[in-house]
């Protein structure tokens, strides 16, 4: 019997239609993990009408998480072995939905429940006590938690007393094949290249390092709305979506700047990985643990909100191309080393689903015996049953007299 994994993402996530004709399987890469000891099922995108989408959103940003998108596919949970979640808000409603449905942690089958952070951690301060409180009693059924970076496990102990599991995220490498760079040419002006829809993107010490420089030229991809006062005639802001977009960006620039926020989740490390797959140098703020990913020698971290710092971290890798080549070598030979793959980071949700069925197997067959010595009549009990017992025949055979 092959254990049965549900893989519950977020609402447009579904693999069915998530880059239809790429051909790319599971977003995140969890269907590296699918084999003849794992069957994988997906969350599935339910088609609705406008009214339900605006109700549906409406109670996910009251919640904090879209308890509509799984009660949908509570069939196929409920079949699970395990279910995994990308982010809290899956794991959250996953939780209730699994409350809802009398599989309360711990009890015979009931799925066991996979719940990886990335925002909770940093957001916890910010809520209030009604907040804290259901997303704590939701937590105590989440079997296993885990995160994308140390600082956020270091946050669940202290803010839940609970242990995580460290993952390590991973590129998806058909998209972006490593490929360690030769030689590295900077141009002048200097093309400075950042991307990112994150909520802790730091555009602006990123504009105030380089904006109204003709030295630099900035390219800068996001959704996000960049304020007018902060718009500069060197910096092009525009989206660039989709792959190939993206590679042409990557190919255009020199130097791949990632400025950010204090944060605990490693936000920025989908561009660390592309970057150092195609070779390019990377200037970047040393927050949310992204030297678990990318040790010093492989990226120039510099403080947060510090613009000098930033365009100098630049300017030593133009100055040095052979410092800014060796730099960019030693990122794609650091992520061949370490993994830091898609396939990689399915293996350890297997990994950690093994340990996990281990675990509840030794539990229960440790209560097993525990349970049957409760159910067992003492052998000193057994006697008065059996006199009664004999005693009533005997008194059935006079007719009940």
């Amino acid at each position: 019997m092959s254990t049965k994994v549900h893989v519950h993402l977020f609402y447009g996530a579904d693999p069915r239609f998530y880059r239809q004709g790429d051909d790319i399987g599971c977003l995140y890469g969890y269907h590296h993990a699918e084999s003849d000891a794992f069957t994988l099922t997906y969350s599935q995108d339910a088609r609705e009408a406008k009214p339900v989408r605006l109700v549906r959103r409406a109670l996910k940003a009251w919640l904090g998480f879209d308890i509509v998108h799984t009660w949908r596919n509570r069939a196929d949970m409920l079949r699970s072995d395990v279910v995994w979640t990308h982010t809290e808000q899956e794991w959250l409603s996953a939780a209730l939905m699994l409350l809802l449905c009398g599989r309360k942690a711990g009890v015979g089958a009931a799925p066991l429940l996979l719940a990886q952070s990335v925002w909770l951690l940093d957001k916890w301060p910010s809520y209030g006590v009604l907040r804290k409180w259901l997303y704590s009693k939701l937590m105590t059924r989440a079997d296993q938690l885990t995160t994308l970076a140390s600082e956020n496990a270091r946050l669940c102990q202290r803010y839940f007393d609970r242990e995580a599991r460290e993952l390590l995220y991973g590129l998806n490498t058909r998209d972006f094949p490593v490929k360690a760079p030769t030689q590295w040419t900077p141009h002048t002006p200097l093309r400075i290249a950042a991307i990112g829809n994150d909520r802790d993107r730091d555009w602006e010490t990123l504009i105030k390092a380089f904006g109204n420089d003709s030295r630099y030229t900035v390219k800068l991809a996001t959704r996000r709305r960049i304020p007018a006062s902060l718009r500069a005639p060197n910096v092009e802001i525009a989206l660039f979506s989709g792959i190939r977009k993206q590679h042409e960006l990557y190919d255009w620039a020199d130097v791949i700047v990632v400025p950010l926020r204090p944060n605990s989740h490693a936000s920025g490390i989908t561009v660390m990985l592309e970057a150092a797959a195609v070779g390019k140098p990377m200037v970047v703020t040393n927050v949310g643990a992204l030297q678990d990913y990318f040790p010093a020698d492989e990226a120039a971290y510099v403080p947060p909100f510090d613009p000098q710092a930033l365009r100098a971290a630049a300017d030593r890798l133009a100055a040095t191309p052979a410092q800014g080549l060796r730099q960019a070598q030693a990122a794609a030979a650091g992520l061949l080393s370490r993994d830091l793959t898609t396939q990689h980071y399915a293996m350890q949700h297997v990994r950690i689903t093994e340990e996990m069925l281990r675990a509840r197997a030794h539990a229960q067959a440790h209560m097993q015996p525990h349970m049957q010595a409760h159910a067992q009549p003492h052998p000193q009990s057994r006697a008065p049953q059996q006199a009664q017992s004999r005693h009533g025949a005997a008194r059935e055979s006079r007719g009940g007299l």
